[in-house]
């Protein structure tokens, strides 16, 4: 298992530092079937990634993965100079000698977000931050946990609509990023992936264990490639709008593989104490880092 430079990990990813006492979540790794997964190798990517900007957009989850890559990337090249600077929504992870930037910014919804006299609305078809992105050459977007959460006025057509169906909005406001990037991104000189959608565990009856709320005390992940709570329905919808685009994005195909992970979360270890429950996130190291294995293995597959 690669060693991970552990001061770099935020409190809120830290399990071992937030007192986890257990450790066998960190020896587990996916192994698809018929194939095996190229072993990552981080001076290989630095020296591909030369002279290049590289720009993760999303949620929370992708800041989970950004600062994944980073420690697995300074873990390879620990000798090396870096700096990081952080403003406002992007913070930028550089290494001076391979003038390589990776960047994190964050942007759950991906759509704009107004706020009107009666509250905040998010605008379905409406994109206005995209010129933020256009300059990098390697995009990583993500958007999905956000839309879980309570929101009430929606916008599209025009037209505001109070308490949407949460994935039915999401549905449009990936379509829209879709024609965004179809119309806007040029394939010869960006490469776009898409993080796809990683699990949470709420509820013990989705794999099996209908005494367990949540994932508090899960310690070993479920065997197989089996989830027993079934399909995701954000992975559907990403499936279906990735399907239809011009544009070649790369999906980093993770629903399965998180949702067999019910012990890979910082549940009770994510800095706040016993009243924070975390089943969203993932501990680092960890989860995420197998996402970034996918994302090394596709790029050298190329």
């Amino acid at each position: 298992m690669m060693q991970i430079v552990v001061h770099f990990i935020g409190d809120g990813f830290n399990c071992q530092k937030n007192g986890r006492p257990d450790k066998d979540y960190l020896k587990y790794r996916w192994h698809p079937s018929g194939c095996n997964l190229q072993r990552f190798d981080g001076r290989a990517l630095l020296e591909k990634w030369r002279g290049k900007k590289v720009m993760f957009v999303g949620e929370s989850l992708s800041f989970n993965q950004w600062e994944s890559l980073t420690c697995m990337l300074h873990s390879a090249v620990p000798l090396s100079k870096y700096t990081v600077v952080t403003r406002g929504s992007l913070s930028v992870f550089s290494f001076p000698k391979y003038d390589t930037s990776i960047m994190m910014l964050k942007n759950g919804f991906l759509v704009d977000v107004v706020t009107e006299k009666f509250g905040r609305v998010l605008k379905l078809d409406s994109i206005s931050s995209g010129s933020t992105w256009l300059w990098a050459d390697v995009l990583i977007f993500n958007s999905y946990h956000w839309w879980t959460h309570r929101w009430e006025y929606f916008m599209t057509g025009g037209k505001i609509i109070k308490n949407m169906d949460h994935m039915k909005a999401y549905n449009i406001a990936l379509r829209t990023w879709a024609k965004w990037v179809d119309a806007n991104i040029d394939p010869r000189k960006t490469q776009v992936f898409f993080q796809g959608v990683s699990a949470a565990h709420l509820n013990g009856s989705e794999w099996g264990e209908p005494r367990a709320k949540f994932c508090r005390k899960e310690t070993r992940p479920l065997l197989g490639s089996v989830y027993p709570g079934g399909s995701h329905p954000g992975e559907v919808i990403v499936r279906k709008v990735l399907s239809k685009m011009k544009m070649p994005v790369h999906l980093l195909d993770i629903t399965l593989l998180t949702q067999l992970r019910k012990d890979g979360h910082p549940a009770i270890y994510a800095g706040g104490g016993p009243k924070l429950l975390d089943c969203s996130h993932w501990c680092l190291p960890g989860v995420p880092d197998t996402w970034n294995q996918l994302l090394y293995s596709i790029l050298f597959r190329q």
